[in-house]
């Protein structure tokens, strides 16, 4: 393997053993020879870092490192500082690869060297797969074409809760050095959202980005996710720094354009993270008030659901909480969310 391969796959790893061979040996299928693939066992406490030692003493492309745990920021810009690849891809511990998605990939960063590859992906849940497309047709979209076309609709395509670009990392190659200032600036305390924190602003600073239309990348929806287990309050709190740090790296004067779109992307944000956190806490009257009024005080989510009109919010039952939220009523909130099932 030569000094500077042209992709590094990086993969964090934490306690995922009973879905980790799967990951792996859809690695070992790539048909590609100038790579290295850079698994960060971050802190794990099952077998996940003895299973990873015996992948890379197997296989010469394949590296472990070992680190305390410091969740998914951390792991993945630790596997990026040892990381030698002309281009920087990531996948999850718990996900997959199609057995050609890389050989594609770096067909298409040899023929174009666009600055960021993305491919569709499935969604994989109890319910059955879900392929999830990209928004633009298939093919190379330079500078020109990309302020025309594509990133008037990047976040916000022009129907409520559905992307023109999907924020994940994990389907997307990025030029290492478009990719290294924005990955080490993301917050290790953020767990949720995480990935909107560098794909987009990359997207935005990219001079070319080609859209392959094929699912290569298979995501496991795992409802017992990290994010998904979080405390209510840090996780609304994370919410608000993301939607801080995002802000303040899309700044209106340098992005005008896009300034509508993360008004859309921070209600949406909000309403998918309030139902359920709120539902946690609807039986405690003192501490949902507390809770929802900050919510509502926050200056970017309180301008934003104010720009966003509750008609082009989908579901009756949204258009009623972004009211509730526009207008601080949290009493008609918590009388309105559902009561939480008991396992």
């Amino acid at each position: 393997m030569c000094d500077h391969p042209l992709l590094s796959i990086i993969v964090p790893v934490y306690n995922v053993e009973p879905y980790l061979d799967q990951c792996l040996d859809s690695l070992l299928a790539q048909d590609i020879s100038d790579y290295e693939v850079i698994l960060v066992d971050d802190g794990s406490t099952d077998n996940s870092g003895a299973i990873c030692d015996r992948c890379a003493a197997e296989h010469p492309s394949f590296q472990c490192i070992h680190k305390p745990n410091g969740g998914l920021p951390s792991a993945r810009k630790a596997g990026y500082q040892v990381s030698r690849g002309q281009y920087v891809t990531f996948v999850d511990s718990d996900d997959w690869i199609a057995p050609d998605m890389y050989q594609k990939m770096c067909k298409i960063m040899v023929d174009t060297h666009a600055d960021i590859i993305i491919c569709d992906h499935t969604s994989v849940t109890p319910g059955g797969n879900i392929v999830c497309r990209s928004l633009f047709p298939a093919g190379l979209y330079e500078k020109v074409r990309l302020e025309q076309e594509v990133y008037p609709r990047m976040i916000y395509s022009g129907v409520f809760f559905k992307y023109g670009v999907s924020p994940n990392m994990w389907n997307k190659a990025f030029r290492r050095e478009l990719l290294g200032p924005h990955l080490l600036q993301v917050p290790n305390d953020i767990t949720n959202g995480e990935d909107t924190l560098a794909s987009y602003i990359c997207m935005l600073e990219a001079e070319s980005i080609y859209f392959l239309d094929e699912a290569l990348y298979f995501y496991r929806s795992n409802a017992d996710s990290l994010s998904r287990r979080s405390i209510p309050d840090r996780r609304l709190a994370e919410n608000r720094k993301m939607f801080d740090t995002l802000q303040a790296a899309i700044a209106p004067d340098a992005y005008p354009y896009m300034q509508k779109q993360l008004q859309y992307f921070f209600v949406y944000q909000s309403l998918l993270n309030y139902v359920p956190i709120f539902q946690s806490m609807r039986t405690e009257a003192a501490r949902f008030r507390q809770f929802f009024l900050t919510e509502c005080n926050d200056p970017h989510i309180r301008k934003a659901f104010k720009a966003v009109p509750l008609k082009e919010i989908a579901g009756l039952h949204n258009k009623l909480y972004a009211f509730c939220v526009r207008h601080k009523l949290a009493r008609l909130c918590r009388f309105l969310l559902p009561k939480r099932q008991e396992s």
